[in-house]
């Protein structure tokens, strides 16, 4: 129903995002913000010479930096926030470690795991580190209340890896079937931005002559470095 409250949960998932049934974890009450990071790098030759009239280098994708998420969870056991499941914090934290801070054995990895809150957000990743802070306890040393601090890497597997950086991209090997008028600086420039890298394309392809280019040949542009 629309305007009806969603809690957050944290589910183990499998490397394409689905779930595997081997844990979840759903917040009694949703964080009050999330910090979802978002970065690309790129590279620039600073040693290459510059054409005339131009006064700066053009920069070109290196790589789509990992996507970070951290956010904090409140664990309450006072009995204040109404809870169908057991609400004792020592128990909401050992749940939450054996969704996010479990280590599979047989894959030598920590559970991928695919946070969800509503429809529009979601996020796959693993847990990059975890905080614990008590903040109210019984008089018998049992924890009443605590603020745990989140923070997670994202995973894609290697083909959503690859369909995430488009095999346009001059840092994949892609292949480009040669059209007639094309010339090899000019698929360079449409490539990389830059004709002159048309004699290390040549050499990749071992072409005996970049002179002329016979329509319907297939080269393959290399990844820079």
């Amino acid at each position: 129903m629309s305007g009806s409250k969603t809690l957050l949960s944290i589910s183990c998932c499998d490397h394409n995002g689905q779930p595997t049934g081997e844990g979840q974890f759903q917040a009694l009450i949703n964080p009050a913000s999330l910090n979802h990071q978002l970065g690309i790098s790129y590279n620039s030759d600073s040693s290459s010479h510059l054409p005339i009239g131009k006064s700066a280098v053009e920069s070109k994708l290196s790589q789509y930096q990992q996507e970070k998420l951290s956010f904090e969870l409140v664990l309450d056991g006072t009995g204040v926030v109404p809870a169908s499941a057991p609400t004792e914090v020592s128990q909401q934290v050992k749940q939450l470690k054996n969704v996010v801070y479990h280590y599979v054995g047989e894959k030598h990895e920590p559970s991928i795991v695919k946070l969800q809150w509503g429809q529009s957000f979601s996020f796959i990743g693993r847990l990059s580190s975890m905080t614990l802070d008590y903040t109210l306890f019984k008089p018998g040393g049992d924890p009443l209340r605590a603020k745990i601090k989140l923070n997670f890497g994202s995973y894609m597997s290697n083909k959503q890896e690859a369909l995430k950086a488009d095999r346009q991209s001059p840092d994949l090997t892609h292949q480009v079937r040669v059209k007639a008028g094309d010339t090899l600086p000019l698929l360079c420039y449409r490539q990389y931005r830059d004709s002159s890298y048309y004699l290390a394309v040549a050499a990749f392809n071992q072409l005996d002559s970049i002179s002329a280019l016979k329509p319907g040949t297939v080269l393959y542009f290399p990844p820079l470095r």
